[in-house]
């Protein structure tokens, strides 16, 4: 063996419970305040300077990818998935919130499908050792003179290159957001939680721009892995529930596939979001990253945006129980929309024009 075979071997503490997590995110948290060298507004705006790395062709290819995930939408929807629902007859309520939850489905599949990839067929080891994210043992075998080096090496560190295929995904993961902000207000149907799913685009495409022009990326990667499998769950549900009245004919099989998609649907939801989400992600952020990098910037920053997602993901988790216990209880024959109690078209549509006029009045 020579120099250059070099291997990377991940290393670090087994998942902690729900009380380490909160223990130790108070005690870090604490620490961190009272030795907060980017706090103040000079300060951190003297740290922003320092430590945001993005040239005009990260912005041109985040709008590129915008507008083209925008058009590719009105594509698909207007020559196949429109067509598709005329096809198989579906009622008209199905037809027109079909082609939203194919769109979702295609990219939430392909996306989640690419981070699987990343995670565990690749040299990437975040998932099983998330503190990794932050740093890793470099095995260094040289036979020449039979010896074995042990290195300690930090993944993260002020203006370090993305690699490519992590780039890719965050190009990939920054525009549908910022086309998701535009579909929320205009092409998807208007929910009772719709503001809340607002609110979580903005949120995410901030985590997403923010932890790539600061080089937290490898965090990243977990993240998305582990909320796109949700979606991909809610969309394949969602698309049986619509399918199941078509043509005129109730298909039990759709209902069945949607009954058993609701269940797995709410699993994996606390899984992957309630569990492993804030005892993979939470703690590496807030406890693991100052153990590698103390005094990591914008610390408080990234910690309280990530603590929102998780309220969030425990606020619709909530909708989540009660709909299964509508069930449960007779009060829902049936599964229908997950998301549950559409608004009417006119109220979106009245909601719109209040803004429209509201912004003309300015």
């Amino acid at each position: 063996m020579d120099d250059e075979r070099i291997r990377l071997q991940a290393v670090g503490p087994a998942m902690p419970g729900y009380l380490e997590l909160l223990h130790g995110c108070y005690s870090a948290l604490l620490r961190a305040f009272h030795e907060c060298e980017d706090c103040g507004l000079e300060k951190s705006a003297r740290a922003l300077q320092d430590n945001v790395h993005v040239n005009r062709q990260d912005v041109l290819l985040l709008a590129a990818g915008t507008l083209g995930w925008t058009l590719l939408r009105r594509l698909l929807t207007s020559r196949l998935f429109q067509p598709l629902s005329h096809w198989c007859d579906l009622q008209p309520k199905d037809a027109a919130k079909m082609p939203e939850s194919a769109w979702k489905l295609l990219f939430y599949t392909t996306s989640w499908l690419y981070t699987v990839y990343l995670l565990f067929f690749t040299k990437y080891s975040f998932f099983q050792d998330p503190a990794s994210a932050f740093y890793g043992i470099v095995v260094n075998d040289n036979a020449q003179k039979m010896v074995v080096m042990l290195i300690l090496c930090y993944w993260w560190k002020r203006g370090m290159e993305v690699p490519t295929d992590i780039a890719i995904l965050y190009l990939i993961q920054g525009s549908f957001y910022a086309h998701s902000i535009y579909a929320t207000l205009y092409m998807d149907a208007w929910r009772k939680d719709s503001l809340v799913m607002l609110l979580h685009h903005v949120i995410t495409l901030t985590l997403i721009v923010f932890s790539y022009v600061f080089r937290y990326h490898n965090i990243g990667i977990l993240v998305v892995f582990l909320h796109d499998v949700n979606d991909i769950q809610l969309e394949f549900t969602k698309l049986n529930v619509y399918f199941k009245n078509r043509g005129g004919t109730y298909h039990a099989l759709n209902n069945f596939v949607s009954n058993v998609g609701c269940v797995s649907f709410s699993i994996s939801w606390f899984w992957f979001r309630l569990y492993w989400f804030p005892l993979k992600v939470l703690y590496t952020t807030c406890i693991s990253s100052l153990q590698s990098v103390p005094n990591i910037p914008f610390y408080f920053f990234f910690n309280i945006l990530l603590s929102a997602l998780t309220l969030m993901n425990l606020y619709w988790f909530l909708y989540i129980v009660l709909f299964v216990i509508k069930v449960l209880t007779g009060q829902m024959k049936e599964v229908n929309d997950l998301r549950e109690y559409d608004v009417e078209y006119q109220e979106k549509k009245s909601l719109h024009k209040n803004w429209g006029d509201s912004w003309k009045e300015g």
